[in-house]
């Protein structure tokens, strides 16, 4: 994982380019103690979490490692992630997540999270959950509804489908596009606005 820290924007980036950067337990515990450090820094104003590479932002929960998973461990997996997508939702600080390729299951789950959402013309977002048996596990079925409304939620979960990244922002479930070289930037442009205000009125609005 590393953190980047430039005119008062913290990026976050997942590192597990060769597993599309999936979820462990590493991950998630690291990205809890990140955001934690966070929160410490008076001189943080706005957050960008975004995923190496150009592949994927979060391509879900590492499979591979969910199967080797007991009852417990599952649960204190998917309990883990569900506190964190809360954390992030509830910080005060602004989190923008550049979505750059693949967000699926809890990778869409982390970016519904944020406050946000910037996408690559080349990303596809979607909620895959119920084609391994299982419904999304982060909040998804929540936060689904309030960006896109219950009957396009309802779709998008029951049939599994990605959507691409055109349909992402018709739908609401992203605010911006731009090309995957510019999104990064993009994002540093947004970060740079939000620096401009009041970081005690910002933390009361998301509030």
């Amino acid at each position: 994982r590393c953190k980047y820290f430039k005119n008062k924007v913290c990026t976050l980036t997942i590192n597990r380019p060769e597993q599309y950067n999936a979820l462990n337990i590493e991950v998630l515990k690291e990205l809890d103690s990140q955001f934690d450090a966070i929160s410490k820094k008076k001189d943080c104003r706005a957050v960008i979490l975004t995923g190496m590479g150009d592949k994927a932002f979060i391509a879900g929960a590492d499979i591979k490692a969910m199967s080797r998973m007991d009852i417990n461990a599952a649960r204190k997996f998917s309990k883990f992630g569900q506190d964190l997508t809360v954390k992030i939702e509830e910080f005060g600080i602004p989190v923008i997540t550049a979505v750059n390729g693949y967000a699926l299951g809890g990778g869409c789950e982390f970016a519904m999270a944020c406050h946000i959402r910037v996408a690559s013309t080349t990303s596809k977002m979607g909620l895959p959950e119920v084609s391994l048996g299982v419904i999304p596990g982060y909040g998804g079925t929540q936060r689904l509804r309030e960006l896109v409304g219950k009957g396009k939620a309802l779709e998008m979960i029951t049939t599994a489908g990605m959507l691409r990244a055109e349909e992402a922002l018709s739908w609401g479930l992203v605010n911006h596009l731009c090309e995957p070289e510019e999104l990064i930037t993009f994002c540093e442009k947004i970060a740079s606005r939000i620096c401009k205000n009041s970081s005690v009125a910002i933390a009361h609005a998301i509030k």
